[in-house]
């Protein structure tokens, strides 16, 4: 009996362990195993948020008034009276140019037209005398009708002689050259000591600085595009943003304040000019820059962090996750809003998309998606 107890025993060591605890231990391994190979990422729901519709175009600034000004008498240059570069206000003074022959040219028109008064005066005396005499049956008719013509001839000489004086007036005028407008100055072409006249060109160029224009080529589709959807577009409804060349966004609001009245055959756009204020005197005529217009009222559109966002030869896309797996979507995208972008295709609100953890991800590898508060999203 005792034998036997013994060999029972050995038997029940020396059997296999039940099936269930060996499944379940290889479970647990696999988990494991799985778990060590999710890559861990961070994502973001895709909103729907309202966007103002945008649409972005290259343009010109352009200042509302300009001149350039000429000297319109010919004489020596006798002094610049402005600094480069400065301020200046409507009627400041900026050249003169000397004055010596136009002042001569004044008192000698002011002696002919003297002397033209003087000969009327006489032309006046004959003719009255004339008349007298043949009202006395003395002097001819012939005679009175000559004092009559001269008297006439001695009117339009003084005539003659006051518009040569007051043209000898205006030429004088012009040796002091000033500011037909409120603006900024450029550079002198030319300086103190030489002769300057009609033919010496552009003497210096003046640009206004408050408000400033912007002009920008539109395609027929843009611009249908950019303002309100259906009905005539609202031109006063828009706004015209711009950015500057390293993409700072300035902090004026722009209107649309003329469209022109033909469309470029060549190109099939039409110019726009917006106005807009330059109250610090950043916007400088001539600047290139660009503009966004962005219509007034908002659309509900799917944005994602611009984090997301991922480029190669075929266009954008991002990783979404699904079904605990990275997937690539392609995508469109839209203008900036914040921190994030707009996507016109490819995207549906709700969609987990990665935002973190995008190095060396690939499609259909397993992930580990933890939420993440974008940065500017509340």
């Amino acid at each position: 009996m005792r034998r036997l107890c013994i060999t029972l025993l050995m038997c029940a060591l020396a059997m296999p362990a039940p099936v269930q605890a060996k499944d379940q231990g290889k479970g647990q391994a696999q988990a494991q195993a799985q778990t060590a190979t999710e890559v861990p990422v961070g994502v973001v729901r895709a909103e729907l948020k309202p966007v103002a519709q945008q649409a972005g175009f290259v343009g010109r600034i352009e200042a509302t008034d300009r001149v350039d000004v000429r000297a319109r008498v010919k004489g020596f240059l006798e002094e610049v009276r402005f600094k480069e570069g400065d301020f200046i206000k409507t009627g400041d003074p900026l050249y003169t140019i000397e004055k010596g022959q136009f002042q001569a040219a004044v008192e000698q028109a002011q002696g002919a037209l003297e002397r033209a008064k003087a000969a009327l005066t006489l032309a006046g005396l004959q003719r009255a005398r004339a008349e007298d005499l043949y009202a006395k049956k003395v002097g001819t008719e012939v005679a009175r009708d000559q004092t009559v013509a001269e008297e006439e001839s001695a009117k339009g000489a003084v005539l003659s002689a006051q518009a040569d004086l007051a043209n000898a007036n205006i030429n004088l005028g012009y040796t002091d050259i000033t500011s037909p407008i409120t603006g900024k100055i450029g550079r002198t072409i030319i300086t103190k000591g030489n002769v300057v006249g009609p033919d010496s060109g552009v003497l210096t160029t003046i640009v206004s600085q408050d408000p400033m224009y912007i002009t920008f080529p539109v395609s027929q589709r843009d611009f249908l595009r950019a303002a309100e959807r259906g009905g005539k577009p609202d031109l006063q409804g828009i706004k015209v943003l711009i950015r500057f060349a390293d993409g700072k966004l300035y902090d004026q609001v722009g209107q649309i304040n003329f469209v022109n009245v033909t469309v470029d055959r060549t190109t099939d756009t039409v110019l726009l000019r917006a106005s807009i204020p330059n109250p610090r005197g950043a916007l400088i005529d001539g600047q290139f820059v660009q503009v966004e217009l962005q219509a007034a009222k908002p659309e509900e559109q799917v944005v994602v962090p611009q984090a997301a966002l991922i480029a190669d030869q075929q266009g954008l896309y991002v990783f979404i996750v699904q079904d605990g797996k990275a997937e690539v979507r392609r995508i469109k995208a839209g203008s900036e809003v914040g921190s994030d972008v707009v996507i016109s295709e490819g995207l549906k609100p709700g969609e987990l998309v990665v935002v973190q953890g995008l190095q060396g991800l690939r499609p259909g590898a397993p992930v580990r998606a933890t939420p993440v508060q974008p940065v500017g999203r509340s």
